[in-house]
């Protein structure tokens, strides 16, 4: 009688250590679907973020170059007594380190304004503003070449 009671406790506890392995086993398909479901919400809201605010970098960064670039055209003029002829005699009167890239086309390629000296008797051209050349506008509607 002892040795059935074990034997039908020992299955009993067979029974139960069985129903909580299969609750224990792994994820149902629902609560992967749900859980997947949920990460696609997630990342439709984050990846247009992401790109809004690498945008917003760029035209930024766009703007602080062309007023960099502007600044250092002005004390050129203000130091030397005429206008530079192009951003590489900026560069090499070490008002620039270098001729900074376009973050929007990633080339270090401007439109640079010639007009005239306003500090030469006899009329003579030179670097009066730095545009860029990229295509397109910015997130205001702003064409980025009227920067």
């Amino acid at each position: 009688m002892k040795l059935e009671n074990q034997i039908i406790k020992l299955k009993i506890k067979l029974r139960i250590a069985q129903r909580e392995s299969k609750f224990q086993a792994g994820f149902s398909l629902l609560e992967l679907l749900i859980a997947m479901f949920i990460l696609i919400i997630l990342l439709s809201v984050a990846i247009p973020t992401y790109r809004t605010s690498v945008q917003h970098a760029r035209e930024t960064v766009l703007k602080e170059n062309l007023w960099q670039m502007r600044r250092s055209i002005d004390q050129y003029a203000a130091d030397k007594g005429r206008l530079p002829e192009s951003l590489q005699d900026l560069v090499d009167a070490k008002y620039l380190r270098e001729i900074p890239k376009d973050p929007i086309t990633e080339e270090s390629e401007w439109q640079e304004i010639q007009g005239e000296d306003p500090n030469s008797f006899e009329g003579e051209q030179g670097l009066t503003s730095v545009k860029s050349l990229a295509d397109g506008e910015d997130s205001n509607g702003t064409p980025y070449s009227d920067y």
